[in-house]
Protein backbone atom coordinates (compact mmCIF):
# COMPACT_ATOMS: atom_id res chain seq x y z
CA UNK A 1 0.00 0.00 0.00
CA UNK A 2 0.78 3.52 -0.56
CA UNK A 3 0.52 6.15 1.94
CA UNK A 4 -1.36 9.37 0.83
CA UNK A 5 -1.25 11.66 3.20
CA UNK A 6 0.94 12.19 6.87
CA UNK A 7 0.50 14.16 9.54
CA UNK A 8 -0.18 13.81 12.81
CA UNK A 9 -2.88 12.14 15.83
CA UNK A 10 -3.22 15.48 18.27
CA UNK A 11 -4.35 14.15 21.69
CA UNK A 12 -3.93 16.62 24.27
CA UNK A 13 -0.27 18.00 24.24
CA UNK A 14 0.74 14.55 22.60
CA UNK A 15 1.52 14.69 19.17
CA UNK A 16 1.49 11.20 17.20
CA UNK A 17 3.21 11.55 13.55
CA UNK A 18 1.17 8.92 11.03
CA UNK A 19 0.74 7.87 7.85
CA UNK A 20 -2.63 7.20 6.08
CA UNK A 21 -3.85 4.46 3.26
CA UNK A 22 -6.94 3.75 1.63
CA UNK A 23 -8.83 1.14 4.07
CA UNK A 24 -10.88 -0.25 1.14
CA UNK A 25 -10.68 -0.46 -2.78
CA UNK A 26 -13.63 -0.96 -5.26
CA UNK A 27 -13.14 -4.47 -7.42
CA UNK A 28 -14.94 -3.45 -10.46
CA UNK A 29 -14.47 -4.54 -13.62
CA UNK A 30 -13.63 -1.08 -15.78
CA UNK A 31 -14.50 -0.76 -19.06
CA UNK A 32 -13.21 2.36 -21.60
CA UNK A 33 -15.88 4.26 -24.29
CA UNK A 34 -14.89 2.98 -27.77
CA UNK A 35 -16.62 3.02 -31.19
CA UNK A 36 -18.79 0.33 -31.63
CA UNK A 37 -17.27 -0.36 -35.42
CA UNK A 38 -13.42 -0.64 -34.59
CA UNK A 39 -13.07 -0.56 -31.10
CA UNK A 40 -11.53 2.73 -31.00
CA UNK A 41 -11.08 4.89 -27.62
CA UNK A 42 -13.34 7.90 -27.60
CA UNK A 43 -12.08 10.95 -26.35
CA UNK A 44 -13.39 13.56 -24.59
CA UNK A 45 -12.26 17.21 -25.22
CA UNK A 46 -13.00 20.26 -22.86
CA UNK A 47 -14.43 22.80 -25.16
CA UNK A 48 -15.50 26.63 -23.92
CA UNK A 49 -18.87 27.39 -24.23
CA UNK A 50 -18.55 30.63 -24.89
CA UNK A 51 -15.64 30.97 -27.65
CA UNK A 52 -16.05 27.34 -28.98
CA UNK A 53 -12.51 26.92 -27.95
CA UNK A 54 -10.87 23.46 -26.67
CA UNK A 55 -9.20 24.61 -23.56
CA UNK A 56 -6.07 23.30 -21.66
CA UNK A 57 -6.16 21.69 -18.59
CA UNK A 58 -3.69 24.52 -16.71
CA UNK A 59 -6.24 26.99 -17.72
CA UNK A 60 -8.70 25.61 -16.22
CA UNK A 61 -10.24 26.73 -12.49
CA UNK A 62 -13.33 26.07 -10.51
CA UNK A 63 -16.39 28.63 -10.95
CA UNK A 64 -19.52 28.97 -8.55
CA UNK A 65 -22.59 29.77 -10.02
CA UNK A 66 -25.05 32.02 -8.74
CA UNK A 67 -28.75 31.78 -8.54
CA UNK A 68 -28.60 34.49 -11.50
CA UNK A 69 -26.46 32.51 -13.86
CA UNK A 70 -23.43 34.43 -13.32
CA UNK A 71 -20.40 32.28 -12.55
CA UNK A 72 -17.63 33.44 -9.52
CA UNK A 73 -14.16 32.58 -10.50
CA UNK A 74 -11.79 30.98 -7.86
CA UNK A 75 -8.20 30.71 -8.23
CA UNK A 76 -5.60 28.14 -5.88
CA UNK A 77 -4.97 31.21 -4.61
CA UNK A 78 -8.30 31.90 -2.95
CA UNK A 79 -8.91 28.16 -1.48
CA UNK A 80 -4.90 28.26 -0.65
CA UNK A 81 -6.01 31.55 2.22
CA UNK A 82 -8.79 29.91 3.65
CA UNK A 83 -8.30 28.44 7.09
CA UNK A 84 -8.29 24.87 7.55
CA UNK A 85 -6.53 24.21 10.90
CA UNK A 86 -6.43 20.43 10.35
CA UNK A 87 -4.57 20.85 7.23
CA UNK A 88 -1.84 18.45 8.45
CA UNK A 89 -3.31 17.49 12.16
CA UNK A 90 -6.26 14.81 13.34
CA UNK A 91 -7.62 16.60 16.16
CA UNK A 92 -9.28 14.63 18.58
CA UNK A 93 -12.44 16.25 19.79
CA UNK A 94 -14.12 14.23 22.25
CA UNK A 95 -14.37 10.07 23.39
CA UNK A 96 -17.44 8.58 22.66
CA UNK A 97 -19.79 4.95 22.86
CA UNK A 98 -19.52 3.63 19.39
CA UNK A 99 -23.28 2.92 19.72
CA UNK A 100 -24.40 6.73 19.73
CA UNK A 101 -22.90 7.65 16.24
CA UNK A 102 -24.89 6.11 13.59
CA UNK A 103 -23.40 4.13 10.99
CA UNK A 104 -25.27 6.65 8.18
CA UNK A 105 -22.55 9.29 9.05
CA UNK A 106 -19.71 6.73 8.00
CA UNK A 107 -18.44 7.72 4.42
CA UNK A 108 -14.57 6.12 4.17
CA UNK A 109 -12.31 4.14 6.13
CA UNK A 110 -8.76 4.75 6.44
CA UNK A 111 -5.77 3.21 8.01
CA UNK A 112 -3.36 5.04 9.86
CA UNK A 113 0.15 3.79 10.40
CA UNK A 114 2.76 5.68 13.41
CA UNK A 115 5.76 7.39 10.93
CA UNK A 116 9.27 8.30 12.60
CA UNK A 117 9.41 7.77 16.69
CA UNK A 118 5.15 7.48 16.82
CA UNK A 119 4.91 3.84 17.38
CA UNK A 120 5.04 4.26 21.54
CA UNK A 121 2.33 6.62 21.75
CA UNK A 122 0.26 5.72 18.94
CA UNK A 123 0.73 1.26 21.17
CA UNK A 124 -0.63 3.33 24.08
CA UNK A 125 -2.92 5.43 23.05
CA UNK A 126 -4.17 2.35 20.45
CA UNK A 127 -4.29 0.53 24.08
CA UNK A 128 -6.11 3.08 26.20
CA UNK A 129 -8.88 3.48 23.52
CA UNK A 130 -9.46 -0.14 22.55
CA UNK A 131 -9.81 -1.07 27.10
CA UNK A 132 -12.28 2.19 27.23
CA UNK A 133 -14.76 0.62 24.27
CA UNK A 134 -15.22 4.05 23.28
CA UNK A 135 -14.14 5.34 19.66
CA UNK A 136 -12.35 9.11 19.04
CA UNK A 137 -14.32 11.83 17.59
CA UNK A 138 -11.77 13.79 15.29
CA UNK A 139 -11.47 16.63 12.87
CA UNK A 140 -9.31 16.13 9.85
CA UNK A 141 -8.90 17.82 6.43
CA UNK A 142 -8.51 15.83 3.73
CA UNK A 143 -8.44 17.05 -0.15
CA UNK A 144 -9.53 20.24 0.76
CA UNK A 145 -12.37 19.38 2.65
CA UNK A 146 -12.21 19.17 6.10
CA UNK A 147 -14.82 16.10 7.82
CA UNK A 148 -15.83 15.16 11.54
CA UNK A 149 -14.27 11.47 11.84
CA UNK A 150 -13.96 8.45 14.25
CA UNK A 151 -10.91 6.71 15.12
CA UNK A 152 -11.26 3.30 16.66
CA UNK A 153 -9.18 -0.06 16.63
CA UNK A 154 -9.31 -3.03 14.11
CA UNK A 155 -6.86 -5.39 14.41
CA UNK A 156 -3.88 -3.51 16.18
CA UNK A 157 -4.51 -0.53 13.66
CA UNK A 158 -6.11 2.40 14.34
CA UNK A 159 -9.02 3.20 11.66
CA UNK A 160 -9.69 6.67 10.80
CA UNK A 161 -13.58 7.09 9.34
CA UNK A 162 -14.90 9.72 7.87
CA UNK A 163 -17.88 11.65 8.72
CA UNK A 164 -20.55 13.26 6.45
CA UNK A 165 -22.02 16.16 8.31
CA UNK A 166 -25.13 16.20 9.64
CA UNK A 167 -26.89 18.66 7.48
CA UNK A 168 -25.39 16.21 4.31
CA UNK A 169 -27.97 13.70 6.01
CA UNK A 170 -31.20 13.97 4.16
CA UNK A 171 -34.83 13.69 6.02
CA UNK A 172 -36.34 10.42 5.09
CA UNK A 173 -40.02 12.21 3.67
CA UNK A 174 -41.99 9.00 2.53
CA UNK A 175 -46.46 9.08 3.03
CA UNK A 176 -46.08 5.75 4.36
CA UNK A 177 -44.66 7.15 7.42
CA UNK A 178 -47.43 9.12 8.03
CA UNK A 179 -50.68 6.20 7.47
CA UNK A 180 -51.80 4.55 10.15
CA UNK A 181 -50.85 0.76 8.85
CA UNK A 182 -52.01 -2.40 11.32
CA UNK A 183 -49.72 -5.22 11.72
CA UNK A 184 -51.62 -8.35 13.37
CA UNK A 185 -49.80 -9.70 16.14
CA UNK A 186 -49.35 -13.26 14.38
CA UNK A 187 -47.79 -11.17 11.66
CA UNK A 188 -45.96 -10.24 13.70
CA UNK A 189 -45.00 -13.05 15.09
CA UNK A 190 -44.40 -15.39 12.24
CA UNK A 191 -41.77 -12.58 11.11
CA UNK A 192 -39.97 -12.49 14.19
CA UNK A 193 -39.72 -15.91 13.59
CA UNK A 194 -38.57 -16.34 10.23
CA UNK A 195 -35.69 -13.65 11.93
CA UNK A 196 -34.61 -16.41 14.44
CA UNK A 197 -34.75 -19.02 12.11
CA UNK A 198 -32.38 -16.83 9.39
CA UNK A 199 -29.88 -15.38 12.58
CA UNK A 200 -26.34 -16.84 12.35
CA UNK A 201 -23.16 -15.24 13.15
CA UNK A 202 -21.97 -12.63 10.39
CA UNK A 203 -18.90 -14.15 7.97
CA UNK A 204 -18.41 -11.89 4.97
CA UNK A 205 -16.41 -14.46 3.21
CA UNK A 206 -19.34 -16.41 2.99
CA UNK A 207 -20.24 -14.11 0.39
CA UNK A 208 -19.11 -12.59 -2.90
CA UNK A 209 -19.99 -10.57 -5.99
CA UNK A 210 -21.22 -12.96 -8.60
CA UNK A 211 -22.27 -9.92 -11.09
CA UNK A 212 -18.71 -9.59 -11.18
CA UNK A 213 -17.27 -12.86 -11.37
CA UNK A 214 -20.04 -13.69 -14.27
CA UNK A 215 -18.98 -10.83 -16.07
CA UNK A 216 -15.40 -11.80 -15.59
CA UNK A 217 -16.71 -15.04 -17.21
CA UNK A 218 -17.86 -13.37 -20.12
CA UNK A 219 -14.83 -11.22 -21.10
CA UNK A 220 -12.68 -14.14 -20.75
CA UNK A 221 -14.57 -16.24 -22.79
CA UNK A 222 -15.15 -13.30 -25.27
CA UNK A 223 -10.83 -13.24 -25.58
CA UNK A 224 -11.21 -17.04 -26.14
CA UNK A 225 -13.28 -17.02 -28.93
CA UNK A 226 -16.23 -18.93 -27.52
CA UNK A 227 -19.33 -18.27 -27.46
CA UNK A 228 -21.66 -16.59 -25.08
CA UNK A 229 -24.48 -17.93 -23.78
CA UNK A 230 -26.36 -15.83 -21.41
CA UNK A 231 -28.14 -17.29 -18.26
CA UNK A 232 -31.52 -17.76 -18.10
CA UNK A 233 -32.96 -15.35 -15.85
CA UNK A 234 -35.09 -16.63 -12.88
CA UNK A 235 -38.37 -14.68 -13.10
CA UNK A 236 -39.13 -12.52 -10.16
CA UNK A 237 -42.19 -13.40 -8.08
CA UNK A 238 -44.59 -10.37 -7.24
CA UNK A 239 -45.58 -8.97 -4.15
CA UNK A 240 -46.91 -11.83 -1.35
CA UNK A 241 -50.84 -11.36 -1.59
CA UNK A 242 -51.47 -13.46 1.58
CA UNK A 243 -48.55 -11.90 3.86
CA UNK A 244 -49.19 -14.87 6.76
CA UNK A 245 -48.64 -17.26 4.29
CA UNK A 246 -45.89 -15.95 2.33
CA UNK A 247 -43.89 -15.16 5.97
CA UNK A 248 -44.77 -19.02 7.08
CA UNK A 249 -43.26 -20.30 3.67
CA UNK A 250 -40.16 -18.23 4.35
CA UNK A 251 -39.34 -19.76 7.32
CA UNK A 252 -40.24 -23.42 6.51
CA UNK A 253 -37.50 -22.49 3.46
CA UNK A 254 -35.55 -21.01 5.84
CA UNK A 255 -35.05 -23.68 8.21
CA UNK A 256 -34.69 -26.51 4.91
CA UNK A 257 -31.56 -24.32 4.21
CA UNK A 258 -30.29 -24.32 7.65
CA UNK A 259 -30.40 -27.96 7.79
CA UNK A 260 -28.72 -28.52 4.84
CA UNK A 261 -25.72 -26.25 5.43
CA UNK A 262 -24.11 -28.40 8.18
CA UNK A 263 -23.83 -31.28 5.67
CA UNK A 264 -22.81 -29.13 2.71
CA UNK A 265 -19.96 -28.22 5.07
CA UNK A 266 -18.80 -31.63 6.15
CA UNK A 267 -19.07 -33.01 3.01
CA UNK A 268 -16.35 -30.35 1.95
CA UNK A 269 -14.26 -30.98 5.07
CA UNK A 270 -15.36 -27.96 7.29
CA UNK A 271 -17.34 -27.97 10.57
CA UNK A 272 -20.78 -26.42 10.81
CA UNK A 273 -21.07 -22.85 13.20
CA UNK A 274 -22.60 -24.98 15.90
CA UNK A 275 -19.93 -27.16 16.11
CA UNK A 276 -17.42 -24.45 16.12
CA UNK A 277 -19.30 -22.95 18.89
CA UNK A 278 -19.83 -26.62 20.80
CA UNK A 279 -15.69 -27.29 20.56
CA UNK A 280 -15.17 -23.89 22.21
CA UNK A 281 -17.34 -24.44 24.95
CA UNK A 282 -15.74 -27.59 25.76
CA UNK A 283 -12.45 -26.17 25.70
CA UNK A 284 -13.70 -23.57 27.94
CA UNK A 285 -14.61 -26.18 30.58
CA UNK A 286 -11.41 -28.19 29.97
CA UNK A 287 -9.13 -24.94 30.83
CA UNK A 288 -11.47 -24.24 33.78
Amino acid sequence: MRSIWKGAISFGLVTIPVKLYSATEQKDVTFHQVHRKDGGRVRYKRVCTVDGEEVPYSDIAKGYELGTGEVVVLTDEDFEGLPLSTSRRIDVLQFAPADQIDPIYFAKSYYLEPDAQGAKPYVLLRDALESSGQVAVVKVALRQRESLATLRVRNGIFVLETMLWPDEIRTPDFPFLEEDIEVRAQELKMAESLITTMESDFDPSEYHDTYREALQEVIEAKVAGKEVVAAREEEEEGPAVDLMAALRASVEAAKKEREGAPAKQKKAGGKSKDEDRTASKRKTRKSA
